[in-house]
């Protein structure tokens, strides 16, 4: 197990991680992106439970994800089915992630932002554009830009479809699909690529 999680979380965090797993007997699968979720957490009519987390995560995305999940396996073993982000899975969620909380693990800028979020965790961190950003280093990918980077007016493409950039609500951005003319909002920390007009 070392040798597979060495490749995706800090590596002061594997031994942590390693005892979760085996405390919990966690059946882990790391699987290719999806554009909806970082991970899941499923159960099986036979029993079984499964974690998915997705391969293309940092190592800091890639442990908080991998955490989040846990907490849903231990909340179901310990409550049942209850609320899936309700006040049972928030409090395992805090009592696991806190021994991870330390800068031999996460980097310093990233610390306060953690611990802020889980005074209450959401149901996902992208819900909280400060500490998403941080997680992923302050970069969009390669040939990318945040939705909060694209200036009013400009066309942008996200998943097929072009947008023209609009007014800023308070966290989210108003953008209108050009192929419906519906108006969508739009995390600020969801990565696009500009439409170059030639």
């Amino acid at each position: 197990m070392r040798t597979t999680l060495i490749a995706y979380i800090p590596e002061q965090s594997i031994p942590l991680v390693e005892y979760l797993i085996k405390k919990y007997a966690i059946n882990l699968k790391i699987v290719n992106e999806r554009q909806t979720k970082h991970g899941d957490f499923r159960t099986f009519t036979d029993g079984r439970t499964q974690i998915t987390v997705n391969n293309n995560l940092n190592k800091y995305q890639f442990l908080l994800t991998l955490v989040h999940e846990i907490a849903h396996h231990v909340t179901y073993k310990k409550f049942g089915r209850v609320q899936p982000h309700g006040k049972e899975w928030k409090t395992v969620f805090q009592h696991l992630m806190l021994p991870f909380l330390r800068p031999d693990i996460y980097p310093n800028h990233i610390l306060p932002l953690l611990a802020n979020h889980f005074k209450n965790p959401k149901a996902s961190t992208d819900s909280d554009p400060k500490l998403a950003l941080a997680l992923k280093g302050n970069t969009a990918k390669n040939g990318k830009n945040f939705v909060f980077e694209i200036p009013q007016g400009m066309l942008f493409q996200y998943k097929k479809n072009t947008y023209k950039m609009g007014k800023k609500r308070r966290t989210r951005f108003e953008c209108l699909n050009l192929k419906n003319n519906k108006v969508y909002l739009f995390n600020q920390n969801i990565e696009v690529s500009i439409v170059k007009l030639t």
